[in-house]
């Protein structure tokens, strides 16, 4: 195994690399280039290097010699205690062992046809080659018969790699996997792993020949003398097997471990790794949260691995999508560990990703988005080229440039984000749509028709048919082009007071803008798709402990990362990648509202409450079951009504969380009321559709989600001559026609000047002729 010595060259080697002033110590700026050397994929602000220094520096403050910095010693002491893996970050840096120092380095070499006996390694030889697992006093291989099954193993992959190198089978480059705790560790998705992966082909008779092989030593291992020494050895071999990348063989091993010793915490961790390369992420957390569970129970034993456990166990929540829980397990890290920068550093990202800070690649990208919503376009280039340069495959950021670039009239570079964005994502069906429109403005016609066949081989949907029906409008018309997006025409916009509404059924036009942008966040959220009995189950299953809040009223309160478990179940349809969007949008619209205060938990009821109105249902099951959930609350629970303060606070977050125009004052005007009157369902309706004060924009909301796939015939909007789908509003007195979201934006063409505007809105081309027939009726 690696003996203390040959780790302590290594150190010093580093320490060496580092210590450019050559004065004996790794002052902070030293210190820092180290970290940034082995972390090369990993992309630290100053705020999270100064973090890590100062816990460093703080820990190990024995260690400082003045201003020289972290001694020699005291680097040593780091990785003794955990915060580094010596054989990762020496490999990392390149770096070599003096020559009198590295003696019969290395068995992995050509491989030869010789036998066993004549194979066999020598005790040196071990030493110098067994890799850090074996190392560390933690993992040492206890019996000497383990040793003769690992030496046998190694033998076995080398006879394997090379018959399958000799057919051109085998495959290999770096890799970057999953190890004990230090800063060095940076852990990634399987999509990441795999530019770095070996892959050996498992259908093939040699591997067959290996597998068999490969039995038989598992059965000596179990054939050992104790159960102990059956242990050593399934876990050594699981440990060979992962460090030539033979996931699912060494997944046996660890799991054949779990069996013998279940309360070892080892076998549970190992397990875990395995899963998550192999990316079975739920499978990976659920024995990591074995694992954690060994730990605790064993005291300080298991005290160097608590760490890695917990991180490692966020990045496989993060591989489910669920980034709030996997923030909460790195903050443990952290606190046990305050040196682990994956604890540090992923918290703190997450974390941005989610609320939103400003040095983060998503965030860059909302921010662009926003900039160009505010007519900001070059702030909001650069602001997304920015996102692109912290995450080159950042898909939204290069789908949204390519937006921006179309509605610039730079149909090139649009074209040449939309290439990036399918380059990461090959079937994403509206970039190879957008990358087709934007070639035909580049004048690319031959391939604007390329790029439109490969979309329409994608996806059959009837928005691409839209799109065509939209570009034959587009060629036909010769609309001159200000610069819209997708080639939409000129437009002028008019203030809401000269939009005027003909008849009771027309929706107002900022009612309707409203309704859009909720419609937006159902989509976004997914939550259109989410039944909402599944809240109603949620509330008879979920057991929530009653808590005082600061003002003595009782609550189910729950932490925002167990709230994130019970939006993974309502919408467990999505994938991991997807429902991190879909919390992120919660966040920042709901959660943000319902914990003002920023206590990091929410009143359970009321979220029930507030989601129950997007969800998927018939209107009046909905309102219902938000009533149940006021219901469920501690202060009413039990009685078939609820207090009218409640639901007039309700009504207001209501209003303040998806109408946001009228602002959070709102909510303020409720706080110390004490009328103690109750309401009934039938009272809590009234109050709920008042178009005034209750929520009575619901009857808009319902309006779009019936109209997404209602057409009118051939009827394209004036303004950006897209097929007309939901409502269609029809000026009365000049005969132009406008989709939902040009009416609700206030567009209408320069071609008809009025002091006002009236509209009319259709649901249906059978509604129109109605009022037709009717009108020439009338005439007569």
């Amino acid at each position: 195994m690696a003996t203390r010595g040959s780790r302590s060259e290594k150190v010093k080697r580093i320490f060496q690399q580092f210590d450019n002033n050559r004065d004996g110590g790794l002052n902070r700026d030293e210190m820092a280039a180290l970290v940034v050397a082995v972390n090369p994929r990993v992309k630290f602000s100053d705020e999270q290097i100064n973090a890590i220094l100062d816990e460093v520096f703080r820990t190990y403050g024995e260690f400082i010699d003045g201003e020289k910095g972290l001694t020699y010693d005291g680097l040593l002491r780091t990785y003794d205690d955990g915060a580094g893996d010596v054989d990762r970050d020496f490999d990392a840096l390149g770096l070599e062992l003096y020559p009198d120092e590295n003696k019969g380095a290395s068995i992995v070499s050509e491989a030869s046809s010789s036998s066993i006996a004549e194979e066999r390694i020598t005790e040196s030889q071990r030493k110098q080659r067994t890799t850090a697992w074996a190392g560390s006093p933690h993992h040492e291989i206890v019996f000497d018969d383990t040793w003769k099954l690992v030496d046998e193993l190694e033998i076995l992959l080398k006879r394997l790699q090379a018959k399958q190198a000799k057919t051109g089978k085998f495959k290999s480059d770096n890799f970057d996997a999953y190890s004990d705790a230090g800063w060095s560790r940076e852990l990634g998705p399987s999509a990441e792993l795999s530019e770095k992966r070996v892959y050996w082909e498992e259908t093939g008779p040699d591997y067959g020949i290996f597998v068999k092989e490969l039995g038989a030593l598992r059965s000596r291992a179990d054939g050992a003398r104790s159960r102990e020494e059956a242990f050593d050895g399934q876990m050594a071999i699981g440990r060979v097997l992962y460090e030539h990348q033979l996931f699912k063989e060494a997944l046996i091993s660890f799991k054949r471990s779990c069996e013998l010793q279940p309360m070892d915490v080892r076998p549970h961790f190992r397990a875990g790794n395995c899963l998550y390369v192999l990316g079975k992420y739920k499978e990976a957390k659920e024995e990591f949260l074995l694992a954690l569970e060994a730990a605790e129970a064993g005291g300080n034993q298991w005290g160097y691995l608590l760490p890695q456990i917990y991180v490692n166990l966020g990045i496989a929540l993060e591989g489910e999508g669920m980034v709030l829980s996997a923030c909460e397990y790195y903050r443990e890290a952290a606190i046990i560990c305050p040196t682990h920068f994956r604890a540090l550093a992923a918290a703190k990202a997450l974390e941005e990703a989610i609320f939103m800070k400003p040095d983060y690649a998503d965030a860059h990208c909302d921010l662009g988005s926003a900039l160009h919503a505010l007519g900001e376009d070059e702030r909001a280039i650069e602001v997304f080229q920015k996102a692109i340069d912290l995450k080159p495959g950042h898909v939204d950021a290069l789908y949204n440039l390519g937006g921006l670039y179309m509605d610039l009239g730079r149909f090139q570079r649009a074209s040449e984000m939309y290439t990036r964005v399918l380059a990461v994502w090959p079937n994403h069906w509206r970039a190879q749509l957008n990358k087709a429109v934007s070639l035909l403005g580049a004048g690319e016609t031959e391939e604007a028709k390329k790029a439109l066949k490969e979309a329409l081989k994608m996806t059959n949907r009837v928005e691409l048919h839209d799109v065509i029906y939209h570009l034959k409008q587009l060629q036909k018309k010769k609309v001159k082009s200000k610069g819209g997006a997708n080639g939409e025409g000129a437009f002028v916009i008019v203030e809401p007071s000269k939009f005027r509404t003909v008849g009771e059924k027309t929706t107002l036009r900022q009612d309707l803008g409203s309704a859009i942008q909720i419609r937006a966040f159902q989509r976004i959220t997914r939550l259109s798709r989410c039944n909402v009995d599944l809240l109603k189950k949620e509330m008879n299953e979920i057991d929530v402990p009653v808590s005082h809040s600061g003002g003595g009223g009782p609550q189910k309160s729950i932490r925002k990362p167990n709230l994130e478990g019970i939006l993974r179940r309502l919408l467990r349809f999505l994938k991991p990648e997807t429902f991190q969007g879909a919390v992120k949008a919660i966040n920042e619209s709901i959660l943000s509202v319902l914990d003002e205060t920023g206590s990091g938990r929410v009143d359970l009821g009321i979220f029930y409450a507030v989601l129950a109105p997007i969800c998927n249902g018939p209107p009046n099951k909905r309102k219902r079951i938000a009533f149940d959930a006021l219901l469920w609350r501690p202060v009413n629970e039990g009685s078939s009504q609820i207090r009218k303060v409640d639901a007039v606070q309700y009504i207001k977050l209501l209003r303040a969380i998806y109408v946001p125009s009228h602002g959070i004052s709102e909510i303020l005007e409720v706080h110390g009321e004490t009328d103690s009157s109750m309401v009934s369902f039938n009272e809590f309706l009234t109050m709920f559709d008042d178009p005034d004060w209750g929520f009575g924009i619901m009857s808009t909301l319902l309006k779009l989600e019936n109209g997404d796939r209602n057409r009118h015939g051939r009827r394209v909007c004036a303004v950006c001559r897209y097929p007309v789908i939901g409502s269609r509003f029809r000026e009365v007195k000049s005969h132009f026609s406008l989709c939902n979201q040009c009416y609700s934006e206030g567009k209408v063409p320069p071609s008809f000047k009025q002091d006002e505007y009236k509209f009319k809105e259709y649901g249906s081309e059978a509604e129109a002729m109605k009022d037709k027939c009717m009108y020439f009726t009338l005439q007569s």
